[in-house]
């Protein structure tokens, strides 16, 4: 694990569906519950670990969480952990008039998903605060699609089912 993380809501959404205690039945990506299971146990230790949350000081990130999930929803219950230890990273992010979050000029035409705008900037934030910015995500693929100009921006991401992912990156590629 890394120190902190932007973690992209997709993964909240996959590991509340597979939660052991309290399944969700809910539209996530992956559908096999192996993989589900993955993005759980990964999520589960995210929980545990001194690893802390970033999130964007004006509760855009948080709120696209609530558009997704309930309350009791396990991901949901994982934020309120990690604010209850006081392990959230809130950092400044800038939105648009659309209510999207706002980029340098080499990532806007990048990032085409305008939802993951605001997950980028907290962690271009949390990089320049902190010295280290990386989202987690599980479903979406689009990541692998700007994985290189993330990286000229010392953004890491962490695929947590990377084969999976990357599998699903090149099916799209080829179509």
């Amino acid at each position: 694990m890394k120190t902190r993380y932007v973690v992209d809501t997709n993964v909240l959404i996959a590991a509340s569906a597979a939660d052991p205690t309290h399944p969700k039945d809910i539209d996530a990506t992956p559908a096999a519950p192996e993989l589900r299971e993955m993005v759980w146990k990964w999520l589960f230790e995210f929980e545990q670990s001194a690893s802390r949350m970033v999130l964007d000081r004006t509760g855009g990130i948080y709120e696209e969480y609530c558009k997704k999930l309930g309350f009791n929803d396990y991901g949901i219950q994982v934020v309120m952990h990690k604010w209850s230890t006081a392990a959230v990273d809130h950092v400044d992010v800038e939105y648009d008039e659309q209510g999207y979050g706002v980029l340098p000029p080499t990532l806007a035409p990048v990032i085409h998903d305008l939802e993951d705008r605001k997950m980028v900037a907290a962690a271009l934030a949390a990089q320049a605060m902190f010295g280290e910015g990386c989202i987690a995500f599980a479903g979406d693929t689009d990541w692998h699609d700007w994985e290189d100009a993330l990286a000229e921006h010392q953004v890491q991401l962490e695929p947590i089912i990377e084969a999976w992912s990357r599998q699903k990156h090149a099916e799209k590629q080829h179509r």
